[in-house]
C-alpha cells in the first residue's frame, strides 16, 4: 500500500513551511499540486528536486484515479495546493478520499491556513465558527448566502478577492453593519494588514481606499458578540 501526505504550505511568507513538511517532500516519490509552477518555486526554495505532477480542480478526478493507482503501486506521494491548507477552498478532499477507499494511508503534515490564521488573531470569541470560504461571484446568490451565514447566529470565515471585497462589505453593511468583523489582507506577506471593528466602520475604511490589492480573509462575528476592537 501506498503513502499519500496532505501538505500544508505557506500562504504567503515562504519560512512558514514546517520542517516536517520539508524533511517529507523530500523523501517522496512524486508531489501532485494544483500549479506545478507555483509550487516548483516553492521545491527550489528549499533545494528540493522531486517530480511533480498537476493535480487542480479542473482535472482532479481524472487525476486523483491516476494517482490511486501509483499508491496501489506502493508510491510514496505529497499533495500540496497553491497556499495553505488543501481541502479548504482548494482541492485535495476529492484524492484524499479516493486514496482512503482504496486502503492507502493518508497523512496530514499540519501547515499554514488562512481561515485559523485570521481566527488566531481576530479575538473571536465564538464557540461556533463557520468556514464558507469563497461566496458565488454572482450578486443574487452571494447576498441570499451572506443573509443565511448571517442568520444563523453563528460567527463565520469567508476568503474574498480585491475585486468583489468592497460588494462583500456593501452586503454586509445593509444586513447587519454592528456585527464585529476582523479582515486580513495580504497575511503574511509583506503588506499585511488586519482591520477590526464594525461591518459601516471597516466598509468606511476600504471605501477610503483609492485601489483594493491582495486577497482578503474576512472573519464576521456571531450574533451575539458585539465586542469591538478599534
Amino acid at each position: 500500500m501506498g503513502i499519500l501526505y496532505i501538505i500544508g504550505t505557506p500562504i504567503g511568507n515562504l519560512g512558514d513551511l514546517s520542517f516536517r513538511a520539508v524533511e517529507t517532500l523530500k523523501t517522496v516519490n512524486l508531489v501532485a499540486c494544483e500549479d506545478t509552477r507555483r509550487t516548483a518555486k516553492l521545491l527550489n526554495h528549499f533545494g528540493i528536486n522531486v517530480r511533480l505532477v498537476s493535480c487542480r480542480s479542473q482535472n482532479e478526478k481524472f487525476a486523483a484515479e491516476k494517482l490511486v493507482k501509483l499508491l496501489d503501486e506502493g508510491k510514496i506521494i505529497a499533495y500540496a495546493s497553491d497556499a495553505g491548507t488543501p481541502a479548504l477552498s482548494d482541492p485535495g478532499a476529492l484524492l484524499s478520499r479516493l486514496a482512503a477507499e482504496a486502503g492507502h494511508q493518508v497523512i496530514p503534515v499540519p501547515g499554514p491556513s488562512a481561515f485559523a490564521s485570521l481566527l488566531s488573531v481576530a479575538g473571536a470569541m465564538d464557540k461556533t465558527v463557520i468556514f464558507e470560504g469563497f461566496l458565488s461571484p454572482k450578486q443574487g446568490k452571494r447576498r441570499t448566502r451572506l443573509k443565511e451565514l448571517l442568520e444563523t447566529g453563528a460567527a463565520f470565515v469567508i476568503y474574498e478577492s480585491p475585486f468583489r471585497i468592497l460588494k462583500l462589505f456593501e452586503d454586509l453593511a445593509e444586513f447587519d453593519s454592528e456585527r464585529y468583523v476582523c479582515v486580513g489582507r495580504e497575511m503574511t506577506k509583506i503588506h499585511e494588514e488586519y482591520l477590526r471593528g464594525t461591518v459601516s466602520l471597516i466598509y468606511s475604511n476600504l471605501v477610503q481606499k483609492s485601489e483594493q490589492k491582495g486577497e482578503f480573509s474576512v472573519f464576521v462575528s456571531g450574533k451575539k458578540d458585539k465586542t469591538v476592537v478599534n
